[in-house]
């Protein structure tokens, strides 16, 4: 009996490599196991559906039992695996035990959640995946349902703590959705971590002038439930400041999801530690996606990466051994108020930001060398002419 290839997880990653070695292999027996129903859907639309008027079912592209047949894979979904024996390649699940002939981990990322006092502080969400923005979007279209049952005309006050990539996404997309909408930060603008200062405090004024109002240099210190009428949130930051809210979203950041991979003995850092054929520590088990620290010491959380990695494994599956590369792989950022598309330089390269003409900045090393760039508003159909500068 030819044992299966088994993929844990049905994201992106997961769906990708499946598909992709189908491409190359279309009798290898794929077993892909998801503790979800594998539908298959773009993460990234999750941050701009309620402007698009989508809510979670219309966010999913193709069912899961539609990708299974497509791509001639057995799906278990909502089947949790409960533990990875790399030395008899075997996986432990809910549904059962299953040995491999080679495992992916897919297994992605979890949000950050800090410790936070208050008796509401368990019913602060965090939007990660389709299970989760169908709890967010019920939360809020319930709060509308209640004020039009009562005859009110009400917006409903949203708190996101946290303004880097995804927490500004939200907050233009809930804002041109006619919510309102607070943002709550300790750095002292958006994407702190990402753009140039200048280009932050535009993006600041830019979504500010939509209605978004911002809190920098503070965080939510606790979220009780309001003391007056309805099921409002109290929200306390530690300036000192109270902000009232029909819902609070977190939105610091993403933590690789390393459980199962940690409990099987896989070499961990701040991801699953891979090589450049994205084979981990152990024999046979490979992973890509939100979970994996590739060969430069980077996660990279976008999707351009996972397609490139998707594609370089299903090659490596198949049996001709195949490195991943990277190019250089701007990220689109869907802030409309101000669209932008960045190439950030390599983590931790030294070097400095200038502004070079109106909507351009260039990220250069000690040698002048252009290292990254970051564009703004119409600047951004330049992207294909700014990456040629970067060597």
């Amino acid at each position: 009996m030819q044992h299966p290839i088994i993929i844990i997880g049905a994201g992106l990653a997961g769906w990708t490599s499946a598909r992709e070695l189908r491409k190359l292999d279309k009798t290898t027996p794929v077993l892909l196991i998801t503790a979800d129903s594998g539908d298959f859907y773009a993460k990234p639309s999750l941050s701009n559906a309620f402007v698009q008027k989508r809510g979670p079912t219309q966010l999913v592209t193709t069912p899961a039992a539609s990708m299974a047949t497509s791509q001639n894979v057995t799906l278990l979904a909502h089947t949790r695996v409960n533990a990875i024996d790399a030395a008899a390649r075997m996986v432990h699940t809910s549904a059962g035990d299953f040995s491999y002939a080679k495992l992916v981990l897919a297994t992605g990322a979890q949000p950050i959640r800090v410790p936070m006092a208050g008796d509401a502080a368990g019913e602060v969400l965090s939007v990660n995946a389709l299970q989760d923005f169908s709890e967010f979007h019920a939360r809020l279209t319930g709060v509308n349902r209640v004020a039009a049952d009562r005859g009110i005309e009400l917006r409903q006050r949203v708190v996101i703590m946290g303004a880097g990539l995804i927490g500004c996404e939200f907050a233009n997309d809930l804002i041109a959705s006619g919510f309102e909408v607070t943002v709550v930060d300790p750095s002292a603008s958006p994407m702190a971590a990402l753009l140039p200062a200048g280009l932050g405090e535009a993006l600041r004024e830019a979504l500010a002038n939509h209605g978004v109002a911002w809190h920098f240099g503070t965080t939510v210190q606790r979220v009780d439930h309001h003391a007056g009428p309805g099921s409002a949130l109290q929200v306390q930051l530690a300036n000192g400041e109270v902000l009232v809210a029909d819902v609070v979203l977190s939105a610091i950041g993403l933590r690789a999801d390393l459980s199962l991979a940690q409990a099987a003995g896989l070499v961990c850092e701040r991801g699953i530690v891979v090589d450049v054929q994205l084979q981990t520590s152990a024999a046979h088990v490979y992973a890509l996606g939100d979970g994996a620290q590739y060969a430069n010491g980077r996660t990279l959380p976008y999707v351009m990466p996972i397609m490139h990695a998707g594609k370089a494994l299903a090659a490596t599956l198949a049996g001709q051994s195949t490195p991943v590369q990277f190019p250089l792989m701007p990220v689109a950022i869907k802030t409309p108020a101000l669209p932008l598309v960045v190439a950030p330089a390599a983590p931790g390269m030294a070097g400095q930001w200038a502004q070079t003409e109106p909507g351009v900045w260039l990220f250069t090393d000690a040698d002048h060398a252009v290292k990254g760039f970051a564009l703004s508003g119409p600047q951004t159909s330049r992207r294909a002419e700014l990456a040629k500068q970067v060597v």
